[in-house]
Parts: C-alpha cells; sequence; structure tokens
C-alpha cells in the first residue's frame, strides 16, 4: 500500500443517504477470484440509468466521492472498497461511516473522511454546482478544503490508523515491521516443530 498523506483532484456528489455494501458493488460481482476488476461493478445497478452521477462525463476522472450519511453499512464485503479503489476513489467523504466499511477501507488506502453533516451538505452542494472544483485533503492535518468557495472541513483520525496510512501499511506490511525478529525465532525454532513448506 502506498502512503496516504494529501489526496488532491475533484469530486463526485453522490447525494443518497444509508448507501449499503450491496449497493456499491452488488452480488453479482462477487464471483470474481481476483482483487480486480471489480470498478466496472461499482454502483451498476444504478449505473443502468442514464442519469446516475458516475455517467455525468463532467466528473469523469473525479477521485474523492462525497456520500450522504450511513455510507457503507450492510455486510462486511471487502468487494465495496475494492470496487471504489478499482474505479479510481482515493477518498470518501461521508457524515458517517459502517465500521467494518471504515475499517476495510484504511486497510487499502482508501481515506475515509467524516465530516460534520452541514459541512458535508455544502461540499456536496459545491461541487454539484461546480464539478471542476479543486478539493485538498491532509491527513496529517485532518482537513479538506477548497479555496475556490472558501470551504473548510476538520476530520479526526485514531492515531494507529493515521500511523498506518501516512506510512503505507497495509496488515502484512505491519507484520513486516518485525522481520527481524520473525527471521530470528524462524533461524532459533526447534527443528522437531513444524516448518513451512
Amino acid at each position: 500500500m502506498k502512503p496516504v498523506r494529501i489526496i488532491e483532484g475533484r469530486a463526485v456528489p453522490l447525494s443518497r443517504s444509508d448507501v449499503d455494501t450491496d449497493q456499491i458493488i452488488p452480488s453479482d460481482w462477487l464471483k470474481r477470484v481476483e482483487r480486480t476488476g471489480f470498478g466496472r461493478g461499482l454502483f451498476s445497478e444504478w449505473r443502468d440509468d442514464r442519469n446516475f452521477i458516475l455517467n455525468n462525463p463532467e466528473y469523469s476522472g473525479a477521485n474523492i466521492l462525497i456520500a450522504g450519511p450511513n455510507f457503507g453499512t450492510g455486510s462486511s464485503r471487502e468487494h465495496a472498497v475494492w470496487a471504489l479503489t478499482d474505479y479510481g476513489f482515493e477518498a470518501v467523504i461521508s457524515p458517517k461511516f459502517g465500521d467494518i466499511f471504515k475499517t476495510n477501507c484504511t486497510k487499502v488506502g482508501l481515506l475515509p473522511v467524516e465530516l460534520d453533516l452541514e459541512v458535508t451538505n455544502r461540499f456536496l452542494e459545491a461541487v454539484a454546482d461546480n464539478p471542476s472544483l479543486h478539493i485538498t485533503i491532509d491527513v496529517e492535518r485532518g482537513t479538506v478544503e477548497a479555496p475556490d468557495v472558501e470551504l473548510v472541513g476538520k476530520f479526526s483520525l485514531d492515531q494507529f490508523t493515521k500511523y498506518r496510512l501516512l506510512e503505507g501499511l497495509d496488515d502484512i506490511g505491519l507484520t513486516e515491521r518485525f522481520l527481524d525478529k520473525i527471521v530470528s525465532y524462524e533461524a532459533n525454532r526447534p527443528s522437531w516443530l513444524p516448518s513451512a513448506p
């Protein structure tokens, strides 16, 4: 996972609340055995409607998704996060996330930004008015800014989550911090114990 420090770009305003993981990536897409290719299935049932926001060419290439409250509720499928990242999103802004979804995000480097409902709505409106609005998210400072419209939001992450994002550490990376100790343990491990092939 690459470090997540500053995310800059444009946003897609998805002004819907209670978007669950089944809506993010419908179950038809869960038959894939790889972690790639899920972007094509992102909101696939909604994308059948040509008026759905992701079908609007003005938002093509946006890397930030702004949604209403309770984004990512429902089942614990990691595929929802994989679909968002595979599509090109680097951050999701919402007043509230499903707990498991939020945790899954931080494990692969998709930044979940929890902003106050009123501030989120102001960002939604600003991006709906101007699809080319530039937004900057700073993980270290815990800020979301759109200077052109004088919008600033604050968010917080627990220290461990902030550390793993800033350092680019997924679960394997966290384990590899102790590689010297692991190698030393394996070298001194009694031969009668089972070993990896």
